[in-house]
């Protein structure tokens, strides 16, 4: 099989939701002594563009672009252990959580989804997660990006309780910091001192390429 064939197989994969599929390709690329970003990038992340572009043109839905995350996941297992260390080390970190009291995580899901297709090693820190926890991890893990997501007007605070956590260690300048969800809003981030409000998960990666 050629390298072509390989990485369409990667890409076809993810959009139609065939993880044993994306494991094979993942294994035939390696074997194929293909650069392990090489696959992620122009296979699995291809396709997953695919899948978020038509999630952006409402042509699929959540459960679909679920699926798709899945697969290109499954394929990421087996591909990331094979990126040499110092190439995934250049690898732009972020952090994605929701914020403490939230237990609502479909969206940082696919937030998360987007940043990985975009070439970000992301640290999944869950839902409900305590605001020291999301500081404490910027720094430790020198991430470049904190994503938030929260549901629930409540739990909005958390979110700036998170920017003034950040300015408390000295690690704000350091860091771009985007929240999301139904209840934020651009003058609400301003107001807050993050970075970006996201409209969606496509817009949150498109403004980073250019802001990071």
């Amino acid at each position: 099989m050629s390298k072509d064939e390989i990485l369409n197989k990667l890409s076809d994969a993810v959009v139609t939701g065939k993880i044993e599929q994306a494991k094979a390709g993942a294994k035939e690329a390696l074997a194929a002594n293909m650069e392990a970003l090489t696959a992620i990038n122009e296979g699995l992340v291809k396709g997953m563009s695919i899948v978020g572009d038509r999630y952006a043109a409402h042509q699929v839905y959540l459960p679909q672009v679920l699926m798709s995350a899945h697969t290109m996941y499954a394929g990421l297992d087996i591909l990331l252990p094979a990126i040499p260390k110092a190439q995934a080390e250049n690898m732009s970190r972020c952090t994605v959580a929701v914020v403490e009291g939230d237990v609502h995580d479909i969206g940082k899901n696919i937030v998360k989804t987007m940043l990985t297709a975009g070439g970000y090693d992301c640290i999944d820190l869950g839902k409900d997660v305590p605001i020291e926890k999301i500081v404490s991890t910027a720094e430790k893990e020198k991430v470049k990006v904190v994503a938030l997501s929260t549901l629930m007007t409540p739990t909005m605070d958390g979110m700036k309780d998170v920017v003034d956590g950040l300015v408390e260690s000295g690690y704000r300048s350091k860091v771009k910091v985007c929240i999301g969800g139904p209840p934020t809003s651009p003058a609400f981030a301003k107001e807050i001192g993050a970075d970006h409000r996201d409209s969606n998960a496509q817009d949150c990666v498109a403004w980073l390429k250019k802001a990071v």
